[in-house]
């Protein structure tokens, strides 16, 4: 089972009352937004001090698996970890706690860009070695 002790990188995150669908829960696709805003996070953690200096990615797949629900005004703590490494994609673990109880666990796939482009391009080696430096189960290579 996924639990905070996976993952290097924890953000912290309370829910707002704007998240919350009419059963006073966090509605699901908030859930993504959740990922989003941690892995701006995680990327700054992994030393990059701008939007500007970090790798450009597009989205290739996401998806997330409910366990349990949050609330509002629950403190959050939305992991990230890189999981899978390939040549030009990135497989990030996703999962959002509530103390150490897994609310969520999800997966976003990411293709890396040359910036300003669409182009695809393999993933930077400086970025690859972040990643295994950073992370605290090392990410599978393929």
């Amino acid at each position: 089972m996924t639990t905070p002790a996976d993952f290097a990188f924890l953000h912290p995150l309370r829910v707002r009352w704007s998240e919350c669908d009419a059963q006073g829960i966090v509605f699901n696709v908030n859930y993504f937004l959740y990922y989003d805003i941690a892995v701006w996070e995680w990327t700054r953690a992994l030393g990059y001090a701008s939007w500007n200096e970090a790798p450009e990615f597009l989205t290739a797949h996401a998806e997330c698996d409910f366990k349990g629900s949050a609330f509002f005004d629950d403190e959050l703590k939305v992991g990230i970890r890189a999981a899978r490494i390939g040549t030009k994609s990135l497989d990030c673990a996703c999962a959002v706690f509530r103390g150490d109880t897994l609310l969520n666990e999800g997966k976003l796939t990411y293709i890396y860009v040359k910036k300003g482009t669409r182009g695809t391009a393999p993933l930077p080696e400086d970025h690859i070695e972040r990643l295994m430096r950073f992370e605290r189960i090392a990410p599978a290579r393929k």
